[in-house]
């Protein structure tokens, strides 16, 4: 997580009606020149300044083309940081890609360090060589990684992938990538950062995951133990290697939530029963008890698309499941969240009104306005620019690429014009 400077009191002090017309103001005086992203998980009060809504990287690819269709000079993301890098590698060169709060990270993300990965990509390696293996290993990561860990896949002949074509990419990887498998060699998977997705859409292909998978923990070989806790022989016999990472969000979701929503429709036969609907970043336990699970934007379609008088329990980020809830209500779909805990996403949180107006006056030169004794100097600045070096940008563009020339994606957006 990076360091984000407390913001003037100026700020802090606004009423929400002040800070919702000066941000207003400021999108106004900015015109085309700016464009704000707003991912699904952002609460209410700053998804409504956002140009555009949706998962991360729909959102850069939007930026991307945007760009390409009018004079943009500033990009602000309302997510986090793994985001903005996305967006800075796609935008234009000339584009600033800007993070309103530098803190706003994502655990997940954080939980595949570079170090850590390569450590793990030589050692794994050296124990199945060392048990006369032969075979290729294939790295995957998951879009919510860093761009080190792009770059990391990306020159190792691996892939990005998200949540909705995961399974397309996995069964890429295991045909041997880029380069067909032979008879007698033996494919393996690295997918990181997250292990529940992994896992899930390994199950969903067929693989018995308790005998043909394992995780590799990179917090027990910091530790001191070995292969991050796996064995030679679990290696050996996995199809795919899981990074032990994963949502802070959806681990919260347990399968005696599942069983709750079962009873509870179990009690009251004269309505309909629920269906219960979750995040492929929920445990294996999790998504075998859903009746439906998929990405961000399936379960928006699902629930757009559900009949009048359905019932759904949602497992997902609480903004997310309360702003489709009322949607939904609108056309007598009813709609809960599947746990009754808060499952927030307490680091897209951070990015919040406050931050966002503090953002846009450095672009309007008028920043020091909100400071008692200070007088602005018209000068436009640019603070919390996420800009991700050349020499990483370029292998982690290779991943996205083979991610979408696999799943048949437009790829225009890729090439940074």
């Amino acid at each position: 997580m990076l360091w984000q400077p407390s913001l003037p009191k100026g700020y802090t002090a606004m009423s929400p009606s002040a800070l919702h017309e000066a941000i207003e103001q400021r999108r106004a005086e900015l015109g085309e020149r700016l464009v704000i992203l707003g991912h699904h998980y952002q609460t209410d009060v700053v998804i409504r300044h956002a140009d555009f809504t949706g998962d991360s990287l729909k959102l850069s690819q939007i930026a991307a083309r945007i760009a390409g269709e009018r004079n943009v000079e500033y990009v602000v993301f309302c997510g986090v940081h793994f985001m903005a890098e996305t967006a800075d590698m796609l935008t234009p060169e000339h584009v600033r890609v800007i993070l309103p709060d530098l803190s706003a990270g994502c655990s997940m993300a954080d939980m595949a360090r570079i170090d850590d990965t390569i450590e793990a990509w030589t050692s794994i390696h050296a124990a199945l060589e060392a048990k006369g293996w032969r075979g290729r290993i294939i790295p995957i990561t998951y879009i919510n990684s860093s761009a080190a860990i792009k770059a990391f896949v990306g020159e190792r002949g691996g892939a990005c992938c998200t949540s909705s074509n995961a399974r397309a990419i996995v069964e890429w990887a295991l045909g041997g990538g880029d380069t067909s498998a032979r008879d007698d060699e033996d494919i393996k998977i690295l997918f990181l950062p997250d292990q529940h997705l992994g896992r899930n859409t390994s199950a969903a292909l067929g693989i018995d995951v308790a005998e043909s998978s394992c995780v590799y923990d990179p917090r027990l070989t910091r530790k001191g133990e070995a292969l991050g806790g796996a064995t030679p022989e679990q290696l050996l016999r996995s199809r795919v290697i899981l990074w032990a990472g994963h949502c802070s969000v959806h681990k919260l979701f347990r399968p005696e939530h599942c069983d709750e929503i079962r009873a509870d429709s179990a009690a009251s036969p004269d309505k309909p029963a629920w269906k219960i609907l979750v995040h492929p970043e929920c445990g294996k336990e999790v998504v075998d008890k859903a009746d439906l699970s998929g990405s961000t934007e399936f379960i928006v379609r699902t629930i757009r698309g559900a009949q009048a008088g359905s019932r759904w329990a949602v497992g997902t980020e609480t903004n997310l499941v309360n702003r489709i809830r009322a949607e939904a209500a609108t056309r007598g779909v009813e709609v809960r969240i599947l746990s009754s805990c808060q499952c927030l996403c307490t680091t897209m949180f951070r990015i919040d009104e406050p931050h966002l107006l503090w953002t846009l006056d450095h672009l309007a030169g008028d920043y020091a306005r909100r400071i008692p004794g200070r007088k602005s100097d018209g000068v436009p600045s640019v603070v919390n620019e996420i800009r991700v070096p050349p020499q990483v940008q370029t292998p982690a563009l290779k991943a996205l690429d083979r991610m979408l020339r696999i799943t048949n994606t437009p790829a225009e957006a890729l090439a940074r014009p």
